[in-house]
């Protein structure tokens, strides 16, 4: 650890950063509008927000806030201290066109037809709630009876337990990135290895990030804070930081065409069962039980950690330029590229001039997708509805059927450069990784791109040409989503003072 970089005081952080909660089985998000300004900073005073501070067995029950930026001005933060925040955050999720378009959310996913997070919809605060048990108890015993005197209720996301399956049946939650939580970590320019091991600043604000840098976040003068309760910013002495120990919450709310999955592949492959399979781990990346195809990497990689005693997580695709193992456009190899930096992957001028002069780069071949390390998200997703396996997926449907899908969440301390960026460039792009005309098998919006669809998935097979399925359908639809911001608790203390000059 830099011995001039200050401990991490994980009480002062919620504590979705450090768990998942994956105990606590039952699971329900509140969202909600502020009525009255008093009422709700004097209910989120009260509020029993869980931390980041480890535990010597999982807690009973937990408890997470988190406010969008209209929340956060009715909340009564002032304009001055709003700037502050990154203006992805102010701007939001669904009230810009370009942003829109960027993320997908065009038409079958336009905001204009969302049940939650669109103009007239946009919540103030969401309240995650997490149980062993006996969740309508704890949701009780929370909200009490002021709860309806400073809040609207205008959607409550509940969530199933599929068991670490998501709703189209593949073991999920395998890769997460391994934070800091010690600053040991060297940033430099020349990391020519993939690692799971990240900056803490690249989920939580007021540290440095994999640029060795400092994110942009709300800091303030000190007579601003009378009540003492920030701490001065690492990167700024003389100014109190409302970020420090905050990260931004996404929440969207996925839902997914189980059926339309499963009865499109078994169409493809003409009804053979193991085929199906085979079809659905290449757009995956990933088997049903979460093998990925990729086989386990030689080298250790850094932050790694087995599950099950499984190397699910300890490969790179360092070995398939190509993608004959993994589909270039599979959903894993898009979300993750499992990539590194110069000099390991050169480009440019120096790609072009190895290549005149036949300089081989046994290792990696021209650096067609960011480094991976600046692009990590946290994920912290709850599945919802009635799982479905997917022999069953094959049968009609009856009369009526609930939806089902998955409530995705994930942490991150820069949206732009995390969560949009992977969004845009890597699972909604036609263009990833050299591809043409797909977006992600799972994820992607079929909306054409110029005038051609983008509905095709590429299968590249070694000594003859790929295999190229047309016509993919749209398998999830957006029907809900916000950025909100998840404070630290000091932070929490000022703003529930009032947060007012």
């Amino acid at each position: 650890m830099n011995p001039a970089a200050s401990s991490v005081d994980r009480g002062d952080i919620q504590g979705l950063a450090a768990f998942a909660y994956g105990k606590l089985t039952q699971a329900r998000y509140l969202l909600a509008q502020i009525n009255d300004p008093a009422a709700a900073r004097a209910w989120c005073a009260s509020a029993p927000v869980s931390t980041a501070e480890w535990l010597t067995e999982a807690p009973d029950t937990a408890m997470q806030l988190a406010f969008t930026a209209p929340g956060l001005r009715s909340l009564g933060v002032p304009d001055s201290v709003l700037a502050g925040f990154s203006n992805e955050f102010l701007s939001g999720m669904a009230r810009d066109e370009n942003r829109s378009r960027r993320l997908g959310d065009i038409g079958k996913n336009d905001p204009e037809g969302w049940q939650w997070g669109g103009a007239k919809t946009t919540p103030h605060i969401a309240v995650l709630l997490y149980a062993k048990q006996s969740l309508d108890a704890w949701m009780r015993a929370v909200t009490g009876d002021r709860w309806d005197d400073a809040f609207t209720t205008i959607r409550c996301l509940e969530t199933s337990n599929m068991e670490g399956v998501e709703p189209f049946g593949f073991r999920d939650g395998i890769s997460q990135p391994d934070l800091d939580w010690d600053r040991r970590r060297v940033v430099d320019g020349d990391q020519t290895e993939y690692g799971n091991l990240v900056s803490l600043g690249e989920f939580i604000l007021g540290y440095p990030n994999e640029y060795g840098k400092y994110t942009d976040r709300p800091l303030i003068r000190p007579n601003d804070d009378p009540a003492n309760d920030l701490l001065a910013a690492e990167n700024a002495p003389e100014s109190k930081d409302l970020g420090r120990n905050g990260t931004y919450l996404v929440l969207r709310q996925l839902e997914q065409d189980v059926r339309g999955f499963w009865q499109f592949l078994d169409s493809v492959v003409h009804r053979n069962p193991e085929e199906r399979y085979e079809l659905g781990a290449a757009m995956v990346g990933r088997s049903l039980t979460g093998d990925p195809l990729m086989p386990e990497s030689g080298a250790a990689i850094a932050g790694v950690v087995e599950k099950s005693g499984k190397a699910r997580n300890r490969f790179t695709y360092d070995s398939d330029p190509a993608g004959t193992r993994c589909p270039l456009g599979a959903h894993i190899r898009r979300a993750n590229p499992r990539n590194t930096d110069l000099p390991g992957n050169p480009d440019g001028l120096i790609a072009r001039l190895s290549e005149l002069l036949s300089i081989p780069r046994a290792k990696f071949a021209t650096d067609l997708t960011s480094s991976t390390r600046f692009h990590r998200l946290l994920r912290r997703s709850r599945e919802y509805g009635e799982k479905l396996d997917p022999e069953a997926a094959l049968q009609p449907p009856p009369p009526r059927e609930e939806p089902r899908g998955l409530h995705f969440a994930c942490l991150n301390a820069n949206i732009v450069r995390q969560f949009e960026f992977v969004q845009n460039a890597w699972l909604m792009s036609s263009r990833f990784n050299g591809l043409t005309d797909q977006s992600d098998a799972l994820l992607g919006n079929r909306a054409p791109v110029g005038n051609v669809a983008a509905d095709y998935f590429t299968i590249p097979r070694e000594g003859r040409a790929a295999r190229k399925i047309q016509g993919v359908p749209q398998f999830v639809q957006v029907r809900g989503g916000a950025y909100f911001f998840l404070p630290g608790l000091r932070a929490l203390r000022w703003m529930t003072r009032g947060g007012r000059q």
